[in-house]
């Protein structure tokens, strides 16, 4: 909605510089001032001209304003120091924003163009940990606003078949008598086991070689019984992966397992293709210091077997050739390998992935590892923050049935972890602390707590249906300021999911869901609705507050209760 305004003061400001012989600059940029009395959009158009016109900014704002047409939906437009402010007509406007939110609000035009975002991708090593969950929840929510935004996303959980791990776990199961738990949850068994072959290693380091011929004979003979035992322990992991994912509300498009490209010949063409830029001691590499970049980027190890590097080429070679733009969700310690994938990617031809690089959670007492057993599951996190959301009920819904009070528990609990996570840059480190991410007086529950408010509301008033409102009949005379408020948010939603699918960044839609709650909630405390004299489009600002919240918190995976 702003972006469709902000089109129409472009083009008055553009008119208004030719009409009076000025040379129009390449691009003409607008933002929401700070505060209303400064306007609702405004330019500084001023600085760009400045230079050219050998005049003060100031003159030139003054110069622009007092030639400019108005018009709709702005009703007045006034220069500020340098800058140029238009203010919004307030009846104009409302009926501009409550005709623009239906349903489907925040959909913008399909693009015609594929994205191949890769997220997730956690070791199938065992379960998933709140180490892997950050990466989990920004991938997610950003292939939710890239839909939005009209993007063709496919989402991809890139399987790591081939690693060391997996050969640890294989040789655990053929030297250890280590009895999984049929009961047990299968990934978490698999984890078990991975951890007791680390003790073992620990304590006998010459199991190493031992697990070092598993990996070569998969790798180059694939012997079916050894295939199978492989597959099997990576898709048991894997299922356990998916469920808990769930639980989160993520899934996956495709799981592409890295073996693939061995098996296919795709490796083999790499290396052909990279020949007359490697070189070979112990080790085949690609000597990288022309880049700068120190470090070689070793593409074999000393006995001929392939490496994760290798083969996470090959598999990015191949989202370059089926898509327009390759996303990556990874972590901070990544970026020296995607700085050396990005050259060889070059030297192959294909596109360079645009990397989201996120930084680690951390608990209270250090950093988590699944060699070192330390570490709570995503599973744990999940129970735990329903059960705290099932406390909170308990003593302020007593008169809530137990399935109306689980179902609405899981939906706040899990909702409260996705917002902890998505509300933060990823660039910034997280601590995770349980009273903070489960607080019921900020964050997320009172996000979810405004769309319950606005059900409520629209179910007291009765017979009231949005669909049958006829605008031309609504008062828009004489807004109260918090009503306008509520839809100047309101407005931003289209704006936001633009930005931040531009940006690949999903803090900005967290921040922006906790703003229109903000918004809704003042109006919601200050300004009668049922039995007023403007009924009808108060509720009709309810209502799409309602669209607006709900939408925004599904680009997050999080769930809208009707009631809490």
């Amino acid at each position: 909605m702003y972006r469709k305004l902000e089109q129409y003061a472009i083009q008055s400001v553009k008119k208004t510089i030719q009409d009076l012989g000025w040379e129009e600059p390449s691009e003409i940029k607008f933002e929401v001032p700070p505060n209303s009395n400064m306007g609702d959009l405004a330019t500084s158009v001023a600085f760009q001209l400045a230079s050219s016109l050998k005049k003060s900014p100031v003159e030139i704002s003054q110069n622009i304003s007092g030639n400019i047409e108005i018009i709709p939906p702005f009703k007045k437009v006034e220069s500020k120091g340098p800058y140029v402010n238009f203010f919004f007509d307030p009846e104009m406007f409302s009926r501009m924003v409550l005709e623009s939110i239906q349903e489907d609000y925040g959909a913008l035009e399909n693009k015609q163009e594929k994205v191949i975002l890769e997220h997730t991708s956690a070791n199938p090593n065992g379960p998933l940990h709140i180490g892997h969950i950050r990466n989990a929840i920004i991938g997610d929510s950003l292939a939710r606003v890239l839909r939005a935004a009209g993007f063709q996303v496919e989402t991809q959980y890139y399987v790591n078949d081939m690693g060391r791990q997996i050969a640890m776990i294989v040789w655990g199961l053929q030297n250890l008598d280590y009895q999984m738990d049929p009961d047990g949850k299968k990934d978490v068994e698999i984890g078990k086991l991975y951890f007791q072959v680390n003790q073992k290693l620990k304590a006998n380091p010459e199991i190493k070689s031992q697990i070092d011929s598993i990996l070569k004979t998969y790798e180059e003979e694939n012997p079916p019984e050894l295939e199978s035992m492989f597959k099997e322990v990576v898709s048991n992991c894997l299922e356990g992966v998916e469920n808990t994912s769930r639980r989160m509300n993520i899934t996956h498009d495709a799981f592409v397992w890295e073996s693939q490209f061995v098996r296919d010949g795709s490796m083999k063409k790499i290396l052909e293709t990279l020949d007359e830029y490697t070189k070979q001691n112990d080790v085949l590499y690609l000597d990288l210091t022309d880049y700068g970049i120190e470090k070689e980027l070793i593409l074999t190890r000393s006995d001929g077997t392939s490496l994760y590097s290798t083969r996470d080429l090959a598999y990015h070679l191949q989202k370059s050739e089926n898509s327009d733009q390759v996303v990556d969700v990874l972590g901070s310690d990544h970026k020296l390998a995607i700085d050396q994938l990005k050259i060889a990617l070059g030297l192959l031809g294909g596109k360079s992935p645009d990397v989201i690089f996120y930084e680690f959670i951390t608990l209270p007492e250090g950093s988590m590892s699944t060699r070192r057993g330390v570490f709570i599951s995503v599973d744990e996190l999940i129970d735990e923050a329903t059960q705290r959301a099932r406390v909170e009920l308990d003593e302020r819904r007593p008169e809530l049935g137990e399935d109306e009070k689980k179902k609405i528990a899981k939906i706040i609990g899990v909702g409260a972890i996705r917002y902890y996570i998505a509300r933060l840059s990823p660039e910034k480190h997280i601590v995770f602390k349980w009273d903070e991410a489960l607080s019921f007086e900020r964050g997320c529950a009172s996000i979810q707590y405004a769309h319950a408010r606005a059900c409520k509301l629209l179910e007291k008033a009765g017979g009231f249906t949005p669909s049958e409102v006829k605008m031309d009949t609504l008062n828009f005379h004489d807004l109260d300021t918090l009503e306008v408020d509520l839809l100047k948010t309101l407005a931003k939603f289209s704006t936001v999911i633009e930005d931040s699918a531009r940006d690949l960044r999903v803090h900005s839609v967290a921040q922006y869901a906790l703003e229109v709650a903000g918004a809704f909630n003042k109006f919601y405390k200050s300004v009668p609705v049922i039995g007023s004299e403007k009924e009808f489009l108060r509720l009709l600002m309810v209502d799409k507050s309602r669209i607006t919240i709900r939408n925004c918190l599904d680009l997050l995976g999080i769930e809208a209760p009707v009631s809490m």
